[in-house]
């Protein structure tokens, strides 16, 4: 049994040659004048806002400075804080690290206590020295 191979007749398809303009839904064909005069308009358009692009660009930035600043302050420190919690968390994955540390900061601060705070002059040392890093900072000009 073998299947039956039934040979398509070809139809005759009726293929427009002319465009008519009567028919709905119908192009018309573009003649080649038309179309290179709307590419120079839209490359003429094209490159009055690419000309005047600085312009605007310049304006924009002058006029919300301080917004721009303060947003890039506040997305640069959001990216600070993000990569330093996941640098501490990667050295807190290292095994021995992270009870030595924890060492370090209870001596440091051990000793820092018995240094400065348990006196009531040593106190007071500490406040003049934070004073003249205040100033420092600053800018002020200590006599």
């Amino acid at each position: 049994m073998e299947p039956e191979v039934k040979e398509m007749e070809t139809s005759t398809v009726e293929t427009p040659s002319t465009i008519k303009m009567e028919q709905g839904g119908s192009l018309a064909p573009m003649s080649s004048d038309a179309n290179s005069e709307q590419w120079r308009e839209i490359a003429d358009k094209t490159y009055s806002i690419l000309a005047s692009l600085p312009e605007y660009i310049g304006k924009f930035f002058t006029e919300y400075r301080k917004p721009l600043v303060t947003v890039g302050l506040i997305f640069g420190s959001i990216v600070s804080v993000k990569l330093t919690l996941a640098l501490l968390g990667a050295i807190n994955d290292v095994p021995l690290l992270e009870p030595t540390f924890e060492l370090v900061g209870l001596g440091y601060t051990i000793w820092f206590v018995y240094r400065y705070l348990l006196k009531a002059s040593n106190r007071q040392e500490l406040g003049q020295e934070f004073n003249k890093l205040k100033d420092q900072v600053i800018g002020r000009v200590s006599q």
